[in-house]
């Protein structure tokens, strides 16, 4: 028989669900649901302890803060971590029992208090509706006055404001810069990058930096690139009530965790745009990121259809500065020969653009990653990049290849695989295919290698008018325009799909760009006419949009894709 939980039980789960409510309505708000870190306010307000402590009855409302918990509860001290309910019922079963409950310890720092020992109980009472609890009082003396009334947190951002300027000397060396945040804490971070820039500086020149000049080339050519890629993105809108400076330092904590949780380094403005995504409190932000979580909890992960037409355009491309198309290239390796001729792929671009190529090779569990084999493709892998003369990294990660794949590929521009087994043309073999997976949920452009050697001297363009086939002609144009590379563009006409008038917008598109191309006209099964124009043209690239059906549809018939994937001999760049 089910045991039915204790009044104290249920009082903490009562409790947690209040925390999760008060935290959503604190992301949705922008307002902060944490306790204020003594630590923090004692060292900002420079506060010195004076007198014995004593023993008083204080009231519940006036405790905002906490020395060593302050994570562990909201604002308001109800209970955020499921860890807490055992020590948090012994603390509500002591408050409701018959016997002495030992006194809290807190410091008072005017008319507030922070917890010192007790913040199970003080949670438990207020959950109970108690107004007062008894303590012993430390007095912790300071030049500001706070008050319950009296938001903490704007006097504490003067004064670290204050500290911060008094450091750097920020408006001295820099008059037009207005750092204000608006979360306590954030000048130590950004302390914290200066010192670690002087100490770049210190070994570049192999002598010491001056602080001030370390400041000055800081917020030159560190802090002002990362603003400056946020005020042309308006990210600011993303996350209203706060300041640039809370952005800077938000980007630059998530692209620690980043390069933590990738092992390679993500570009400014790609962390800026998924902070945006991510993290934005705004509620149409917010419903979007319920409805993905939910659309993928019930969608198998091998009919996914992924992002949208164009958005690697949006999100990557148009938000460089740089004129270049393909800055981080991803490119599977497996240590077997074809899986190297992608490795030279992917060098032969890199080359081209002055990319950084970013390996990956994907063992099936933890235990794998100290193979010998491992360590082996490890080594050529940096020898390849050596002798290319491209920056190049190979990270090592257990798990799918396929999933691996699509998940790091959000971080680049281009993903380069070998073509071991193209897509089957049976539709279950087509379902466990990995590289049907990858091509359907990949939000980059990916590059299928047969096992040819680098080189491009003419590309051919398959254009059906679609929106992926639009990305394609993107691509296109950028290749022909930029890398000088001949261009041949096919329409395979097709009643009630494609026409004269689909070609015809395609030059149209390459024209006012400045390209130049030899269009044709094809009929028959278009994968044949692909093929066979790829032939007779001599091209050594096929360039052509993602499916073009719904998944269920393209596993079930299978699609133009699959069928110059199979019959192909030169690489395939497929575009959405």
């Amino acid at each position: 028989m089910k045991r039915e939980p204790s009044p104290a039980a249920r009082d903490f789960r009562r409790a947690r669900s209040r925390a999760m409510m008060q935290e959503i309505a604190a992301s949705l708000t922008g307002r902060p649901a944490n306790l204020l870190a003594y630590h923090e306010v004692r060292e900002r307000l420079r506060g010195e302890e004076r007198g014995e402590r004593t023993l008083e009855e204080i009231p519940l409302e006036a405790i905002v803060g906490s020395v060593g918990r302050y994570y562990d509860f909201t604002r308001s001290f109800l209970p955020r971590q499921d860890s807490d309910e055992e020590r948090w019922i012994e603390a509500r079963e002591a408050l409701t029992g018959s016997g002495p409950v030992r006194p809290i310890a807190v410091y008072r720092v005017d008319q507030v208090y922070f917890v010192v020992d007790g913040n199970h109980r003080v949670s438990a009472a207020r959950q109970l509706g108690d107004t007062h609890i008894w303590a012993y009082v430390t007095d912790i003396e300071t030049k500001v006055s706070l008050t319950p009334d009296v938001d903490p947190e704007a006097l504490i951002l003067k004064a670290e404001y204050t500290d911060f300027l008094e450091q750097t000397h920020l408006d001295e060396v820099r008059p037009q810069a207005r750092m204000n945040v608006t979360v306590p804490g954030q000048y130590q971070v950004l302390e914290e990058e200066i010192r670690n820039h002087q100490l770049r500086m210190d070994l570049e020149r192999t002598t010491d930096t001056p602080y001030r000049e370390a400041v000055t080339a800081w917020y030159d050519q560190v802090y002002m690139p990362v603003v400056r890629v946020m005020r042309r993105r308006n990210i600011l809108r993303y996350f209203p009530g706060r300041t640039e400076t809370d952005l800077y330092v938000w980007v630059s904590e998530h692209r620690a965790r980043l390069r933590e949780e990738l092992g390679w380094d993500i570009e400014p403005e790609a962390a800026t745009t998924d902070l945006a995504t991510r993290f934005s409190p705004r509620p149409y932000r917010v419903a979007a990121r319920v409805g993905e979580k939910i659309l993928d909890a019930v969608t198998p992960e091998e009919i996914e259809a992924g992002p949208p037409p164009g958005e690697w355009r949006r999100e990557r491309v148009a938000a460089r500065e740089a004129r270049r198309m393909f800055a981080d290239i991803l490119v599977a390796v497996d240590g077997e020969e074809r899986g190297w001729c992608a490795v030279d792929h992917a060098l032969f671009v890199a080359r081209h653009e002055g990319a950084r190529v970013h390996g990956l090779h994907v063992v099936p569990a933890e235990g794998d990653l100290e193979r010998a084999d491992a360590e082996s493709i490890q080594t050529t892998f940096d020898r390849r990049c050596r002798e290319a003369g491209v920056e190049g990294k190979l990270i090592i990660d257990a798990g799918q290849v396929s999933r691996e794949v699509c998940v790091r590929a959000r971080w680049t521009d281009l993903v380069i695989l070998s073509l071991t087994y193209p897509p089957a043309p049976r539709p279950i073999a087509r379902l466990s295919s990995g590289l049907s997976t990858i091509i359907r949920r990949c939000p980059r452009p990916v590059l299928t290698v047969p096992g040819s050697s680098p080189h491009l001297e003419r590309a051919l363009l398959a254009y059906d008018g679609s929106p992926k086939a639009e990305e394609a002609l993107y691509v296109a144009t950028y290749l022909a325009t930029r890398w000088r590379i001949p261009l041949v563009v096919i329409t395979v006409l097709e009643a009630g799909r494609t026409t004269s008038d689909t070609l015809d917008r395609a030059r149209r598109y390459l024209t006012r760009r400045g390209g130049e191309a030899t269009f044709v006209k094809g009929y028959g099964p278009a994968a044949e006419e692909i093929i066979r124009t790829a032939k007779v043209h001599d091209c050594d690239l096929i360039i052509t949009g993602g499916y073009g059906f719904d998944p269920v549809r393209e596993i079930v018939l299978g699609s133009n894709v699959d069928n110059v994937l199979r019959k192909s001999r030169q690489p395939v760049l497929i575009c959405r």
